[in-house]
């Protein structure tokens, strides 16, 4: 007997001593800063499709420059129209006839199309589908009063769009939504225009909703706008009016767009203000809007193609529009 108490002391005696090492090992380890599994984002919006969204761009792209005015515009938005009305939406069509800069009368076709109009929380995505008459960014003076194709100055936040109304028509969020597409955003007057009378004669088309929302007393718990969304080295910066008016909803969207994997293109860094069909519905207090537009730190502020002729389908990056399209979607499929 004192020969087994001799021997289950010694036992005891070890498996206290290999329980302190271990421990002590665990510890050392904690200690150490190892990295820690952090927990993976869960993504609840379905997947947004770049190639349908490069599609639609390129439809928009086939009908030629789109200037207010001309057949090649109202073809473009008869095919904006069937595109909403094939995805689900209640179409609306705002029209009206405003007098421009120049002294012409020009006709401004706004279009909307609503999902779950029932729904009280309301948020509004936002683009322009009209292109600028004239390349007055072109070096060349001879070119600068050829009209541009608008690939992604106009066309690509189009065509994002639409690829959401897409999926919006397979799985609805749990609040309501309005694409609002504006025209006639991009006429302002040209570089080589001498002393244009002074005005507001960008943003016409969002002027005229801002101050006549197509339901009376409109108003959207927040809205998004898409400007130039489809450049392969896209940079989206927190610009100026967005964070005046909206800072909580801009890094809403920053945010969302880091847990996704999309931070290489949104930037989290403030920038100067950009005048944009963002600006009237803000000051009109219709929807406090972010705008997310490609701006750079230099030159125009904008990417080189910016108002030129080589504003064609070349500029235009599948994994951009995942990018806008993703993060739109993850935003508005969040909100309860």
């Amino acid at each position: 007997m004192k020969n087994y108490s001799r021997l289950l002391y010694l036992v005891i005696l070890i498996n206290a001593l290999m329980l302190s090492v271990s421990c002590n090992s665990c510890q050392s380890s904690k200690n150490s800063g190892s990295p820690m599994q952090t927990e993976q984002y869960v993504k609840v919006s379905p997947d947004f499709n770049p190639d349908s969204a490069y599609s639609f761009i390129e439809k928009q792209v086939s009908f030629g420059p789109r200037i207010p005015n001309t057949p090649q515009h109202a073809a473009c938005g008869d095919y904006l129209v069937a595109k909403l009305n094939d995805f689900g939406a209640q179409v609306m069509e705002q029209k009206t006839t405003v007098t421009h800069y120049n002294g012409q009368k020009i006709p401004i076709r706004n279009i909307i199309g609503i999902y779950q109009p029932q729904k009280t929380k309301r948020v509004a995505l936002f683009a322009h589908w009209d292109t600028r008459p004239f390349a007055d960014q072109e070096n060349d003076p001879t070119r600068q009063r050829q009209p541009i194709l608008g690939a992604d100055d106009g066309a690509s936040g189009v065509g994002v769009l639409l690829e959401i109304a897409r999926q919006l028509n397979l799985k609805s969020p749990n609040i309501g939504i309005d694409i609002i597409f504006f025209d006639l955003e991009d006429w302002g007057p040209a570089e080589f225009e001498k002393n244009p009378p002074a005005g507001d004669w960008w943003c016409m088309g969002s002027q005229y909703w801002a101050k006549n929302p197509h339901i009376t007393n409109y108003r959207a718990a927040f809205g998004i706008l898409l400007d130039m969304v489809g450049a392969p080295d896209a940079t989206f910066l927190k610009e100026g009016y967005s964070v005046q008016y909206a800072s909580n909803v801009v890094e809403k969207i920053w945010q969302t767009a880091s847990k996704l994997g999309y931070g290489q293109w949104f930037i989290n860094r403030k920038t100067g203000f950009i005048t944009d069909d963002h600006v009237p519905v803000n000051e009109n207090h219709v929807a406090p809007t972010v705008d997310i537009i490609n701006l750079k730190d230099s030159g125009t502020g904008f990417a080189p193609h910016w108002h030129t002729l080589n504003d064609n389908m070349s500029n235009i990056n599948r994994a951009t529009l995942e990018a806008v399209g993703q993060t739109v979607m993850e935003v508005i499929y969040s909100e309860q």
